[in-house]
């Protein structure tokens, strides 16, 4: 047997190791996700504006780019140890800022939390790729990523609920006591990690044989070029979708939020599909056709602007579709470079944050300038643009 695969005795062991990851990694999405919805709400109990809080919001967001770092840290120490570091960044700055409810410490509280899920992002993911035959890395990868759903789903409707009965301060504590428990749960039920002779001795000279190796790889820059255009053309959408329903057909907040409930039911269904379907079809095959119906699903958005209920419905299958395909390309990414997994990993969410924040800054100007076809034609083109990046990379590619 391989080392990847696990024996049958382990087997019902690993599954609760991936339950218990699962779990750190929902409290960790809901505390980088919850101050979205919550920013009114924040901004007056802080007593600062709300352009203060969002700005807190897109601080969170540039984290992912510190995962460059901190990849090819988690090669080198450990992927347990840097879980540890990640849930310990989430309970140090949630606590914090419950304790001292100011707006400077919670933009560093927010901050940490957000460098907590960049530190322990990676860190499971090649945990569990290193443990699991790539035949059912889709099935793995696909269920760590319930969480991101689970967040918009379960996380952020009780952080509702605790903030209507206990204050807008209540989700800090709480945040913060789920990832002390995290800590324990990652201390008892996760071992610590081996690391691979030649990894351990190649990484003792420092991050710079990681980027070596992650730089001079065509395989791996061209998952990067996919998953930064792919990120672009869907944050062009997403920051202009709501002015879109606000717009042709007069959508109110409420009706936009449960749209955006309906959105998260998407990210669910396309996990799902990942579960079930990835690994049959094959990861590669996956995310090239998962590319190839993300682009052509953005292009027919401009035809189902007279209706709402078909809107919702496009939206629904852009997003569903989207998810698919993301979470297929982490599943593939996880074997690109396989001595470093974390590092590609790191590095696959840095692309994937950089193409965000440049896709919420076009969504704005193209909904300006052209309304929802602009920005369909634009996430299309983007995703095309993908295609050929990953065609490239992985072309006489082979596991």
């Amino acid at each position: 047997m391989s080392k990847n695969t696990l024996s049958k005795p382990s087997s019902l062991q690993f599954a609760v190791r991936i339950g218990i990851a699962t779990l750190c990694r929902l409290v960790l999405n809901t505390a980088r996700r919850f101050a979205y919805p919550f920013a009114p709400v924040m901004s007056r109990g802080l007593g600062v504006s709300i352009p203060a809080i969002t700005a807190i919001i897109a601080a969170t967001q540039a984290t992912g780019i510190v995962g460059m770092v901190l990849g090819p840290m988690a090669d080198r120490l450990g992927y347990r140890r840097m879980m540890l570091a990640g849930l310990g960044m989430l309970a140090i700055g949630m606590l914090a800022a419950a304790v001292l409810p100011l707006y400077g410490v919670v933009l560093v509280g927010l901050v940490l939390a957000g460098l907590g899920k960049t530190a322990f992002d990676p860190a499971i993911q090649a945990y569990v790729s290193e443990r699991v035959a790539f035949e059912r890395r889709g099935l793995a990868i696909g269920f760590l990523e319930f969480s991101w759903a689970g967040s918009t789903l379960v996380g952020i409707p009780l952080i509702a609920v605790l903030i209507d009965r206990a204050g807008w301060r209540s989700p800090f504590f709480a945040l913060g006591g789920l990832g002390v428990l995290a800590i324990v749960a990652i201390l008892f039920f996760i071992p610590p990690d081996s690391r691979h002779p030649k990894v351990e001795r190649e990484t003792k000279e420092g991050f710079s044989q990681a980027f070596r190796e992650l730089i001079r790889n065509r395989v791996a820059g061209g998952m990067l070029g996919f998953i930064f255009f792919l990120s672009l053309g869907n944050d062009n959408l997403f920051v202009s979708y709501g002015a879109w329903l606000e717009d042709s057909f007069q959508a109110n907040i409420l009706l936009i939020g449960a749209i955006t409930g309906a959105i998260g039911f998407a990210e669910l269904a396309g996990e799902v599909l990942v579960v079930l379907m990835s690994d049959r079809l094959g990861l590669k095959r996956a995310v090239m056709s998962g590319v190839m119906l993300c682009a052509i699903s953005y292009s027919l958005l401009p035809m189902v602007g007279n209706s709402l209920p078909v809107a919702v419905i496009g939206l629904f299958l852009v997003f569903l579709v989207f998810e698919f395909t993301v979470v297929s390309s982490i599943s593939l990414s996880t074997e690109l470079l396989p001595e470093y997994r974390a590092t590609m990993m790191a590095a696959f969410f840095a692309a994937a944050g950089i193409g965000r924040i440049l896709g919420a800054l076009a969504g704005g100007t193209i909904w300006v300038a052209a309304g929802i076809p602009g920005i369909g034609l634009a996430s299309a083109f983007f995703s095309a643009l993908g295609l050929v990046s990953l065609m490239w990379g992985l072309k006489g590619w082979q596991q």
